[in-house]
């Protein structure tokens, strides 16, 4: 059996977790610039606002109702996340983190300590809102798209009380009878307005399919797998990371600039502060990396014909953690995507293939790895205690620094922005 656990209003919720008084009044939380919605409390959905709206669309709407709005506080949310997974992965014997604010957990031959199943989800919502103040659905089922499917009821049928198990071949034909098409995991909206124009209504209408209908009408393996696992029958295992850790298998930092940016050194001090952002979380897990991508996007409401978005990527001689080594290779990509007399709105790292501390890819004709490099090590580990104990960015590389007493070009506005309550001590808490 599988358990799709999925925090409720993952955004909002962290914010009411610190501010009790907001656990009955609309909020929404906006994307970077505060730009669009991009969470909302069951309030704010209630008044109309929709996922992804531009916030300029519906200021007045906000103004009206008094929603109280947020702009995204990413460390908050990063740090209340870590919390919540670390308690999943301390009561399951598997568990694959899906996204910042879901997770699968693996309960096979759970049944032989725990009896009732739905009873053990209670008490994990329970723990979870205890410890964290964070809600939460559970949607356990026998294969990981019946969980998802479980999840999706749960949230959205009160007499399921946030948990509903579909243990049985009743209760799933059921729960697939109550699932419009569109949003079975793996459907979406363009599939679900082809199948609907062939009659299929309803998950189950879905489920009733044959695998050879399915292969010829929904990608091939992949509409197969998909009925299969509605029928109950699992072709998806969870992914867990290979050393049973937290750790991710990679590591983006990505950010819309405040005003849009043409000069290369303006760029360039974007693309180094974000690779070192990168590379300390990096270290923080204990891996290293061989593939680096950047990107560079331009305003697509713009004049500039698309397409919008360039990438490059680069393969490592070996892999690494240093944030010298990654810098480097990050401006010879940039060099390849900026063109002059281009405005930049956005651009992002992206670190992948990563490897465990102490277990590097050797190659036969490159320098050793960083790992058996003990003086690039012990200097990592040097800035890193720096910036813990004085404040992120107290060190960096020049690339990133900017003149004292100026911002940064490339930060985008936080005007709404509430404070860091667990990740920076000037920012604690204070119970008067």
């Amino acid at each position: 059996m599988f358990a799709l656990v999925d925090c409720n209003n993952f955004y909002v919720s962290c914010e009411r977790a610190f501010q009790p008084h907001l656990a009955t009044v609309p909020v929404v939380v906006l994307s970077n610039n505060d730009g669009c919605v991009v969470s909302r409390s069951t309030e704010a959905k209630a008044l109309g606002i929709k996922m992804g709206t531009p916030y300029f669309q519906v200021r007045q709407l906000i103004k009206q109702h008094q929603v109280q709005v947020f702009s995204s506080n990413y460390p908050l949310y990063g740090d209340m996340s870590y919390r919540v997974m670390s308690y999943l992965a301390s009561v399951v014997p598997e568990i694959e983190i899906y996204s910042i604010d879901e997770a699968f957990l693996g309960l096979h031959n759970m049944e032989l300590c725990q009896k009732n199943l739905e009873v053990f989800a209670q008490k994990i919502r329970q723990q979870v809102h205890k410890r964290t103040h964070i809600p939460t659905c559970i949607g356990i089922a026998p294969t990981k798209t019946l969980a998802k499917l479980a999840n999706y009821l749960a949230k959205t049928n009160a007499t399921c009380k946030g948990v509903l198990a579909l243990d049985s071949e009743e209760r799933q034909w059921w729960a697939l009878g109550q699932m419009p098409v569109e949003e079975v995991w793996g459907v979406g909206r363009q599939y679900g307005q082809k199948l609907r124009a062939m009659g299929l209504m309803t998950a189950a209408d879905l489920a009733c399919c044959s695998e050879a209908w399915a292969r010829k009408h929904m990608g091939g393996v992949v509409g197969a797998r998909l009925v299969r696992e509605l029928q109950g029958k699992p072709c998806h295992q969870l992914h867990p990371s290979e050393d049973g850790t937290l750790a991710r298998k990679s590591i983006a930092c990505t950010r819309s600039f405040g005003r849009p940016l043409s000069k290369f050194d303006d760029l360039l001090g974007a693309v180094a502060a974000f690779t070192s952002r990168a590379a300390e979380k990096l270290r923080a897990q204990g891996s290293a990396t061989y593939i680096l991508t950047v990107f560079i996007g331009q305003n697509r409401f713009g004049p500039t014909p698309p397409p919008y978005t360039h990438s490059a990527q680069i393969t490592l001689p070996s892999a690494t953690s240093n944030t010298s080594d990654l810098v480097r290779a990050a401006r010879t990509l940039l060099g390849q995507l900026w063109q002059p007399g281009l405005a930049y709105k956005k651009a992002g790292v992206i670190l992948d293939g990563l490897e465990g501390h102490g277990q590097p890819q050797l190659s036969l004709f490159e320098p050793l790895p960083e790992v058996q490099r003990p003086q690039s090590a012990a200097l990592m580990r040097k800035l890193d205690q720096l910036n813990r104990r004085f404040g992120q960015n107290c060190v960096q590389v020049a690339t990133a620094v900017v003149p004292k007493g100026e911002p940064a070009p490339w930060l985008g506005h936080k005007r709404l922005c509430s404070p860091a309550r667990t990740t920076s001590w000037s920012e604690l808490w204070e119970i008067g």
